[in-house]
């Protein structure tokens, strides 16, 4: 499992690296002292898993996340314990206060491997049927029937047809199980069905400006408007 620290204080982050370094699971590819610089090592590595600090100069650890195309699993490690309600809105493993013991640093990733093992499923393939429970009513969806799935905080709404049901899922566990080949994450909170874009214009941001069948309009990010020529293009 690929694990990136981003911590701003040099000895906070290598007391932390040399503790990490002690679980075999664990492989370290890399440790950033700004969300800037950890922006570029995210992109570049695509980690599994992140210990984030929260309060760092200039911009927060909540801030890096919100620039992120995906959402790795993540450890938040901190000394500050009022953050402890907002980080539920990135759906963390958990939430270390500082000085981090060892005991406290193996737990959490305990519950790391746990979460991993429950999230290994099949993946879809687009004659694939889904099951969706919205409120008193079920629906039983072809996925190529769906327009595009949205994050919503830890849970993600399904859009098909009229309806646009809530789901008790991250939007990154849902893209791991959708084929790539036929769904696209356009930025960090929508992945599109690539059969249902209507048309693509190039946006004022360098990227592009998707019209969807049903009329909504999704901005790719200039990040991800390479990895969309590719996928359309001969």
């Amino acid at each position: 499992m690929k694990a990136i620290v981003v911590e701003d204080s040099r000895l906070a982050r290598e007391g932390l690296l040399r503790m990490l370094g002690e679980f075999k699971e664990l492989e370290m590819v890399g440790a950033a002292d700004h969300p800037d610089s950890a922006l570029q090592l995210i992109t570049e590595k695509r980690p599994d898993v992140l210990f984030l600090d929260i309060h760092m100069p200039g911009q927060s650890g909540f801030d890096l996340l919100d620039r992120l195309d995906y959402v790795p699993q993540i450890i938040f490690t901190t000394a500050y314990s009022e953050y402890a309600y907002r980080s539920f809105d990135y759906n963390p493993v958990d939430y270390l206060l500082k000085p981090i013991s060892p005991e406290r640093l193996a737990a959490a990733i305990d519950k790391l491997n746990v979460k991993e093992d429950l999230d290994v499923q099949e993946p879809f393939e687009m004659s694939s049927k889904i099951f969706i429970k919205d409120g008193d009513d079920c629906h039983l969806v072809s996925l190529r029937d769906v327009h595009y799935f949205e994050s919503c905080k830890n849970h993600s709404i399904v859009f098909f047809d009229s309806h646009k049901p809530f789901i008790k899922k991250a939007l990154s566990s849902i893209e791991a199980r959708l084929p790539k080949s036929h769904f696209f994450r356009a930025n960090r909170q929508y992945v599109v069905n690539l059969n249902e874009i209507g048309s693509i214009n190039e946006s004022i941001s360098d990227g592009y400006d998707l019209t969807m069948s049903d009329g909504k309009v999704i901005e790719v990010s200039r990040r991800n408007a390479i990895e969309l020529k590719r996928l359309l293009s001969f």
